[in-house]
């Protein structure tokens, strides 16, 4: 049995500690702030609830709640989304993107412009390949270059950018919007990204979207519930500030309440926070969160699907999903691009004007989100195709120490943190 101390108590912290207690580990999970969840647990204010947000891949959340107890079947219910999300493109023309059909998304393209459907389908198709690649020997297995198919090796350090891949395989620059949003969300520049990187579009295609019931907030929830049952020792409110390394392996995380003792640790925050790790990462730089606006609506408000995209200078994705009091109503707006009035302003020039039933607003900038999450849930900013052998996970160059979370392999999202836990509890096997 090995002293585990999983840094960090989000998403990728959460479903390390729970994996490695499963797997017979003594685990101490060390979160900086009050509560567990970080980026994922809802954000409450003046008795309202913000809890937008979906996931793809529901098999990683199966396979989690698998490994480290019940079923999750047992304990939450999956929601299947009836799409994707809803496009809305300056020309007043509008998509609503299925998910989990192939030939939904042809049909809806289609609705576009003749011939759309197909050229959609066949960049989706090469994304496939893509991904059928990658599962098999980095996503769902700890990668070894050593040992890696030539093809997969090729694939991580292609020259081609997701931007070149869009512009050559899509016609419409309204397919090009719908291509690039998600890396966009997520502070990513195609031009920056490895095609595979838009393999995304595959997944929304195959698998659609997924939610929890009652918000993906809940997720949180189940995973500090189970690191209860698994008997993992959760000290919220302390600070990992750095890591022990004798003999190049380390023996201890200390805090400022003193050092903990460790066999192994996983790093499931921004690496960079830890001097120990930080020379290893020195190339890297987050990519920052988006501009965010919590609104507490009453009234009547236009009916918007769970997301809503409003393609523009600046992007704003609207995020329906919450509680508020009253019979009111929770959205959370999402800006990338040049803000240069108000948001809910900028919503008029949209066409969504809620301005008169606004009663509750939260601004919360990029640096304001960071500093209250202790780092940024987007991850690791691309900047070609060195990014991918500059991030660390599942292993570092420490013995003992193992990465996780967005900032680790493979990436950002819950799907990709999830899999992080999956690859971490691989590499350290079973007591």
């Amino acid at each position: 049995m090995a002293r585990v101390v999983v840094i960090g108590g989000g998403l990728g912290g959460l479903a390390s500690a729970a994996r490695l207690a499963k797997l017979g580990h003594e685990v101490t999970l060390l979160e900086q702030s009050d509560r567990l969840g970080g980026a994922l647990a809802p954000y409450e204010h003046e008795g309202h609830r913000w809890d937008g947000g979906h996931t793809l891949l529901p098999a990683v959340l199966r396979d989690l709640f698998r490994k480290s107890g019940r079923p999750l079947e047992r304990e939450a219910e999956l929601v299947a989304l009836p799409h994707v999300r809803e496009h809305r493109f300056a020309d007043d023309s509008r998509l609503l993107l299925p998910g989990g059909s192939r030939a939904d998304q042809l049909a809806a393209f289609d609705d576009l412009g003749p011939g759309l459907g197909r050229t959609w389908c066949a960049y989706v198709d090469e994304c496939a390949d893509d991904w059928e690649l990658l599962r098999r020997d980095y996503l769902e297995r700890p990668w070894s270059p050593d040992v890696a198919p030539r093809a997969t090796t090729r694939l991580l350090h292609t020259r081609q950018s997701l931007h070149r891949r869009v512009r050559r395989a899509l016609p419409d620059p309204r397919q090009r919007l719908v291509a690039g949003f998600p890396a966009e969300l997520g502070g990513q520049r195609l031009r920056d990204l490895p095609a595979w990187a838009g393999m995304t579009a595959y997944l929304e295609q195959a698998f659609g979207a997924w939610t929890l019931q009652g918000g993906l907030g809940t997720l949180a929830d189940l995973l500090a519930q189970r690191l209860g049952t698994r008997r993992v020792q959760v000290r919220t409110g302390t600070a990992a500030t750095d890591l022990v390394v004798r003999a190049g392996r380390v023996v201890a995380v200390t805090t400022a309440a003193g050092p903990v003792d460790a066999d192994v640790v996983v790093v499931a925050v921004d690496p960079r926070r830890l001097p120990a790790l930080a020379p290893y990462v020195a190339r890297t730089m987050p990519a920052l969160p988006p501009t965010t606006t919590h609104l507490g609506l009453s009234g009547d408000v236009p009916d918007l699907t769970h997301e809503t995209v409003l393609h523009g200078d600046p992007t704003i994705v609207v995020r329906t999903g919450g509680a508020a009091p009253d019979g009111g109503h929770t959205w959370t707006l999402h800006a990338r691009g040049r803000i240069e009035e108000d948001l809910v302003t900028t919503l008029v020039r949209y066409g969504v004007d809620v301005r008169d039933r606004v009663r509750v607003r939260v601004d919360r900038s990029p640096r304001e989100l960071v500093e209250a999450w202790g780092g940024s849930p987007e991850g690791v900013l691309w900047q070609g195709r060195g990014t991918v052998s500059a991030r660390l996970g599942p292993r570092t160059p420490v013995a003992g120490v193992y990465a996780a979370g967005a900032h680790a392999t493979p990436g950002a999202g819950v799907p990709f943190v999830g899999l992080s836990a999956a690859l971490v509890a691989q590499v350290v096997g079973p007591a």
